[in-house]
């Protein structure tokens, strides 16, 4: 078993960071247009808002499918492995996805099978990254850190976002799913470089399953940790309509097609990359009460989609939810690695990953239908009503108002120093104001 002061002081943490860094900034501006592409790809294809949906939707599914095994395998292995072997997985569908769309007439099946394929490999990537991420930082270095590795990310929203709108306005979408595929078979190279002999092997376990057992465990006994990846479930499913579906059915049909939504986009970037900026110096003593505070701010995009407004203001609103949701980001990420023993990260961040995204798929195929029943604006401010709803709701969990940073100093204990015993009452006196 690793310990905390092994672990949260790896030999050689800059090289690391840069190497997940750059690779992140890559795969983000390949990935972001690609989003983009993809919703038009199918919509050039003929298909409507309900066919958007499902092809969001297989990218999704097998996320929710796959990741408690990805959690739990990126513990056992080596995780620059699993991110290098999903990384090629996303490559090749990828790389088949463009192929089909610039060869004409692509089928919807084979547009949600290559999409599921890559949502696949997403499964066991995110585990994976998440626990390098933490493990190759020190708890002096972890806030700044990550608000800085996430300014990175968001940057790149900006850059692929923006270039996604530009090139689909320009050429077929088939090119930007090429230049997406590209990107990580570089990123894939990258993190093939990454060190992890600062990480001591795992001591043997109990197989897969017990892994996984272990990982609940660890979830379940932390009252802040899962109240909020159940918050989650539904923002990230409202979100995931709104913006998955539904804004580019509203950008088609009230803001002239792909280059205006990109420019949203891009704003929502330009907002998460100030925000990533703002958390660089601002470090909240209650953690997860500021976080919280700022999740309400991401049912602005829904309702300015139901209205909806016109492109200088839904920039506006995309841009305020970017700087809200990289606070929250922040805060979160460095919850959880003050409190999350090194050997866990990656299970834990996989039931994190599953609680959030399990009702994307099923929100993403019904927004179609939903819209039928409905409507448009109605179901958008649904949206915006489920998002501002179950946030107010997880402020009544005390150990969300309570949870407090501590001390960064380096011989200060934490979370990792204790191991699970810091999920219980008494292991959480200092941390709980």
């Amino acid at each position: 078993m690793t310990t905390a002061a092994t672990a949260s002081r790896p030999p050689h943490p800059g090289r690391n960071y840069r190497l997940l860094t750059a690779a992140a900034i890559i795969t983000g501006l390949g990935t972001h247009g690609a989003l983009i592409a993809a919703a038009f790809a199918v919509l050039n294809a003929g298909g409507d808002g309900g066919d958007v949906g499902l092809v969001a939707a297989a990218r999704t599914a097998p996320l929710v499918l796959f990741l408690l095994i990805g959690g739990a395998i990126a513990d056992r292995l080596p995780r620059h492995r699993v991110m290098v072997a999903a990384n090629a997985l996303n490559c090749l569908s990828q790389a088949a996805f463009a192929w089909l769309v610039l060869a004409g007439d692509p089928k919807l099946w084979q547009m949600m099978l290559l999409t599921a394929l890559c949502g696949t490999g997403q499964a066991f990537f995110n585990p994976a990254a998440e626990g390098m991420l933490m493990s190759s930082v020190s708890r002096e270095q972890a806030s700044r850190a990550f608000a800085l590795f996430r300014m990175a990310m968001q940057g790149a929203t900006i850059g692929g976002a923006a270039l996604g709108g530009a090139m689909i306005a320009a050429m077929d979408p088939g090119w930007v799913l090429a230049i997406d595929a590209g990107a990580f078979a570089v990123a894939g190279g990258l993190r093939a470089f990454l060190d992890v002999g600062h990480i001591p092997p795992r001591a043997p376990g109990g197989g897969l399953l017990a892994d996984m057992r272990d990982g609940w465990q660890e979830f379940i006994g932390r009252p802040w940790l899962w109240s909020i990846v159940a918050q989650f479930s539904v923002v990230v499913a409202a979100v995931g309509a709104a913006e998955s579906v539904y804004g580019p059915l509203v950008a088609r049909d009230e803001l002239g097609g792909a280059r205006p939504w990109g420019f949203a986009l891009a704003a929502f970037g330009a907002g998460t990359l100030g925000g990533a900026l703002l958390m660089t110096r601002w470090k909240p003593r209650r953690l997860l009460l500021a976080g919280t505070l700022c999740v309400f701010p991401l049912a602005l995009p829904s309702a300015g989609l139901a209205v909806p407004l016109p492109l200088g203001g839904l920039c506006v609103v995309m841009f305020v939810s970017g700087v809200a949701i990289e606070v929250f980001g922040v805060s979160w990420m460095t919850a959880m690695h003050q409190e999350i023993p090194e050997e866990k990260l990656s299970r834990v961040s996989a039931y994190d990953w599953f609680g959030s995204v399990a009702m994307m798929p099923v929100a993403t195929a019904l927004a179609g239908p939903v819209e039928s029943l409905v409507g448009r604006s109605e179901a958008l401010w649904g949206c915006a009503a489920l998002i501002v709803l179950v946030t107010g709701a997880v402020l009544f969990v005390p150990e969300v108002r309570r949870l407090t940073r501590a001390p960064e100093t380096a011989g200060a204990a934490t979370g990792k120093d204790r191991g699970p015993a810091s999920a219980d009452a008494e292991g959480s006196v200092g941390r709980l104001g």
